[in-house]
């Protein structure tokens, strides 16, 4: 049959420099001179132009995003209705199998 091929670890290759050793340093103070004025932010984000096309496109896509999630909506709503029903008939069977057995004893 089919055997897999297991890849195999390749061994390193070239030349493997020892590891570096890190000097702790000693942490002067240095003299704090006042903070720098803020400047004033630049405005970076454009500013947003609605056209009658733009306008017309939210609307139209607003309008099938409320459609498609009403419709699954119902539909999960008719589904547990639905559930629901057949649960009740089936309840109704049992209790009367279970009633008829019972007068027959």
């Amino acid at each position: 049959m089919l055997r897999p091929k297991i890849p195999t670890n390749p061994t390193p290759a070239g030349h493997l420099a020892p590891p570096v050793v890190v000097e702790p340093t000693a942490v002067v103070p240095s003299v704090q001179g006042p903070p720098p004025d803020p400047a004033t932010p630049a405005p970076t984000r454009p500013t947003v132009q609605l056209t009658p096309g733009t306008a017309l496109a939210l609307v139209g896509g607003g309008t099938a995003v409320v459609l498609v999630v009403g419709a699954v909506l119902v539909s999960m709503l008719l589904a547990v209705a639905i559930t629901g029903a057949s649960v009740a008939v089936c309840a109704l069977v049992i209790r009367s199998l279970a009633h008829a057995d019972a007068k027959q004893r």
